[in-house]
């Protein structure tokens, strides 16, 4: 782990300004002299498949900027099975709720090796106070965050199997790309409302069809017409 900012006067700011997603972080409207204000170190920090970055009802002093990888938000159902509600990529903010007070809501689990950056609380208070450009981002941090959940209902959680697995690889598809890397049936099942074996069942039928090519575990390229029509978008 290192810290970016903070430590000193010279590179308080500058991981900030040069970071390579800075156009869609929390941080994305604050200038230089904004930056400068940040006296806590902000801890970059390298998470690998299975970390836990938070857990559900944990009180919390911190929230995340995913930079790069892929992180899962799960919540638990009553019956002791987990449901995945959300999927953070890089540029999203992990542990929002905390902002208000509250613990977190859900569990936050790497999918893939994950790089984030720690933001304490802290800090993002004192930016409310010093600076009202921070006040528009976090704004819209909220409404993308439920932007978010309605389309996870909407597209992920309706439909059949097929429709389902099929939006599953346009949305992790970046854009112009036809590559994109999944993770466990397991996940892909929870994160569907499908069973595990429905979920295989339909990823291995999808890669006979050749709607999909795993050039290696877990990595596919993927043939974007037969998936659109699949999906029914």
């Amino acid at each position: 782990m290192k810290a970016l900012v903070g430590e000193n006067n010279f590179d308080r700011y500058a991981a900030c300004r040069v970071c390579g997603i800075r156009d869609i972080v929390l941080f994305a409207d604050l200038n230089e002299a904004d930056l400068a204000l940040i006296q806590r170190p902000i801890n970059e920090k390298v998470y690998q498949p299975g970390d836990i970055l938070f857990s559900s009802g944990q009180s919390g002093e911190t929230v995340f900027t995913v930079r790069k990888g892929l992180v899962k938000l799960v919540q638990f159902m009553p019956d002791g099975n987990q449901r995945i509600v959300r999927l953070l990529r890089p540029g999203a903010l992990a542990g929002i709720e905390v902002l208000l007070g509250g613990p977190y809501e859900n569990m936050a689990v790497v999918l893939q090796e994950t790089t984030v950056c720690e933001i304490p609380v802290s800090v993002v208070r004192q930016l409310e106070r010093e600076t009202p450009r921070l006040q528009g981002q976090i704004l819209a941090r909220w409404h993308q965050t439920v932007r978010e959940s309605e389309q996870w209902l909407s597209e992920l959680s309706t439909g059949n199997a097929k429709g389902r697995v099929a939006r599953l690889f346009l949305y992790l598809l970046h854009d112009g790309d036809d590559r994109c890397r999944l993770f466990s049936r397991e996940d892909v099942g929870a994160m569907l409302g499908i069973t595990t074996e429905t979920a295989s069942h339909t990823i291995a039928q999808f890669k006979r069809d050749g709607v999909v090519l795993e050039n290696s575990r877990n990595n596919f390229q993927c043939n974007l017409a037969e998936l659109r029509e699949i999906s029914g978008y």
